[in-house]
């Protein structure tokens, strides 16, 4: 994981929101990271609005990592898209405790 990376740096990756600028966010979820850099990676997600972003994290949440399945079950479940985590909660992608977190 790149420590170089700060909130203000994930969030221009969000809002531009590529599939690029998403693998990018993506790549650092994982056992190495930081409380700090999971928390800011959380709230950065946020800001991920365009078409291609959005299918680019449903694709994580179909075929990521545990990891990267998690982070997307929150960002879903926060903008209220039930629909697609019970899919991955049917699929057994994600717990049932992971599918109803906030």
């Amino acid at each position: 994981m790149n420590c170089r990376k700060n909130l203000d740096t994930y969030i221009a990756l969000a809002k531009s929101g590529t599939k690029i600028e998403i693998d990018t966010i993506m790549s650092d979820l994982n056992a190495d990271m930081t409380i700090a850099v999971s928390k800011i990676i959380d709230y950065a997600l946020s800001f991920v609005k365009s078409k291609e972003g959005l299918e680019h994290i449903k694709y994580y949440l179909f075929n990521g990592t545990q990891i990267q399945r998690n982070y997307c079950t929150l960002f879903f479940n926060r903008r209220g898209d039930w629909p697609l985590v019970k899919a991955a909660y049917e699929k057994g992608l994600i717990d049932e405790i992971q599918a109803f977190s906030r």
